[in-house]
């Protein structure tokens, strides 16, 4: 195991501890963590102050207080009181999202002497990260860590950082006159949310007024603010953050008209190799990338062909057991029976084993859009092909994409013609096969990498692909089928869409899907985006995970589905 992957397996066993003290804590089964952010089910949870945020130098007693005071803001704050009493101005929110914060570590249960505990050691390992990292040097970042420091103290009873007491003191004495009063308001109420709101509001305003007074005097001395500053305000001020959804409408031209989908030429359509189109020192040089990236991924291929093998395998009968002591009596030991008429070994049971018979195509958008998303995916995929093997399934890679930009040749053709109206599908059709089914992932691996090769990545005509994904998969003589298509938006042709409508594609795909339902399972994974408008069951990739088991567990979800 590379160093690389056991840091990566002990963050995501620190993050597993966390999450399952959480879900103890609170009583809520549908907490976990995703990209060291707390989300119930699908939906990423406010981040309410910033020593709640994870990083990787967290020791596992720091992570620990991150959970356990994300575990008391659940269970000891009422959010819907809170966010009727929140100031709109951003600095005094950051001011009274702390407080709040603060109020419910105050108020561990008794039986949990650990939790306070652990909750004073992340208190002091973030005010020491923030003091060192020379915010503490500003007028605005001393302020607003002396407002911390004896907020803190005041409603909890614990002393100051010691490190910093003595940096804080005069800063604290020049505040003891104008927030001497709601201070102690903080430690009398701290049972009481809405009295001590009251409270936190008034400092909230007198800091943010401070903090607007220091920011005029750095500007008036041409010291720009630090940028880290903003790490220190910074709080999800929604209860929840919201997918995007990719759009679809219905076509004019097909839904109205009732007229049948139409390709203006398929004189040049093409399905190529992939890896054809790409320079073999290219490939090699795109493989060596590709294989970093997995190794940063840390996903051994032995435990998610496991995963995997539960998910897609079904019991099948696999012959006989013999000499067994109970079970069908088999004919065979008859004789021996008479010979020895004490021999219990006469039976035979049949033998039942797990049997993936299953091909899993992954479909890939090499449209324009998303290069940006490469690398992650191409991993991700690598990974599978991998483990489904492994696993004794079989994996198919393909991608589409156009020949050319704008319509490319047939778009030549139709200006020549006399541009007649309602051409149909207006590009030519570039098919890319990355693995084939029968292929075995070791020869396919070179391939594999030419999912990196950016000029490959144009324009998208998703409905036709899902076809052609569909028929190769029918060809084939696995019980069960599952097609996967990756995207991170909605069919995508310029050529197409003006010369019909905006939503000539969008319509073809959900009647291509709908119709290949029959016979294949298809699985939409939008990449950053929500493909249910097109995909019945899909999922959203979560990107931002570049490494960890998250995008994998969500995967063989979605496969796990029937």
């Amino acid at each position: 195991m590379t160093a690389g992957q056991a840091e990566t397996r002990h963050r995501n066993q620190v993050e597993e501890l966390c999450a399952a003290a959480i879900r103890a804590l609170s009583g809520d089964p549908a907490l976990h963590f995703r990209a060291r952010r707390l989300h119930r089910g699908r939906e990423p949870l406010p981040l309410h102050a910033p020593h709640l945020r994870q990083s990787a130098g967290d020791d596992l007693r720091s992570a620990r207080g991150i959970a356990d005071g994300m575990a008391l803001r659940l269970t000891a704050s009422d959010a819907a009181l809170h966010r009727g009493l929140c100031p709109r101005d951003p600095a005094e929110r950051g001011i009274f999202e702390l407080l709040e914060q603060f109020r419910v570590e105050s108020l561990p249960p008794a039986e949990l002497p650990g939790m306070r505990r652990n909750l004073r050691l992340r208190h002091v390992h973030w005010s020491l990260e923030f003091h060192r990292s020379g915010l503490t040097e500003t007028a605005r970042g001393l302020l607003l860590y002396t407002v911390a420091q004896i907020c803190r103290s005041r409603i909890t009873g614990e002393p100051v950082v010691e490190e910093t007491e003595d940096l804080i003191e005069a800063t604290r004495f020049a505040l003891a006159p104008s927030l001497g009063h709601d201070l102690a308001g903080l430690r009398r109420h701290r049972t009481d949310q809405k009295a001590f709101a009251e409270h936190a509001l008034a400092i909230a305003r007198t800091t943010g007024g401070l903090l607007g007074g220091t920011a005029r005097e750095a500007e008036d001395e041409g010291d720009p603010t630090d940028p880290r500053f903003s790490l220190v305000l910074d709080f999800d001020a929604s209860p929840g953050e919201q997918i995007p959804s990719a759009t679809a409408g219905t076509s004019r031209t097909l839904g109205e008209s009732g007229a049948a989908y139409r390709v203006f030429t398929t004189a040049y359509d093409r399905e190529r190799q992939a890896s054809d189109l790409v320079r073999p020192a290219m490939l090699a040089e795109l493989r060596e990338r590709l294989d970093r990236r997995v190794a940063r991924q840390g996903v051994g291929p032995g435990r998610l062909a496991r995963d995997l093998k539960a998910v897609l395998a079904d019991p099948a009968r696999d012959g006989w057991d013999g000499a067994q002591e109970e079970g069908l009596l088999d004919g065979r030991t008859l004789a021996q029976l008479i010979s020895s008429p004490t021999e219990r070994r006469i039976f035979r049971t049949e033998r039942i084993e797990p049997v993936a018979d299953t091909l899993v195509t992954f479909l890939i958008d090499c449209s324009g859009s998303m290069t940006a998303y490469a690398e992650p995916v191409a991993a991700l995929v690598d990974l599978f092909a991998r483990s489904i093997e492994l696993a004794g399934a079989n994996c198919e890679v393909l991608g589409f994409t156009t020949g050319g930009w704008n319509g490319g040749r047939p778009r030549r053709d139709w200006i020549r013609a006399g541009r007649p109206r309602h051409p149909g599908r207006l590009n030519e059709r570039l098919h890319l096969v990355f693995k084939a089914a029968e292929t075995p992932w070791r020869q396919a691996r070179p391939d594999l990498a030419a999912l990196l090769k950016a000029d490959l990545f144009r324009e998208g005509i998703d409905g036709e692909a899902v076809a052609w994904a569909c028929a190769r998969m029918r060809a084939r003589t696995e019980a069960r089928r599952i097609l996967l298509v990756l995207s991170d938006g909605s069919p995508m042709d310029s050529a197409t869409s003006l010369a019909n409508d905006p939503h000539y594609l969008d319509e073809h795909l959900r009647e291509t899907v709908l119709r290949e339902e029959s016979t294949v399972e298809i699985r939409g994974v939008g990449v950053g985006l929500d493909l249910s408008p097109f995909y019945r069951r899909s999922r959203v990739l979560d990107t931002s995970v570049t490494s960890g088991y998250a995008p994998f567990r969500d995967l063989l979800g979605l496969l796990a589905l029937r």
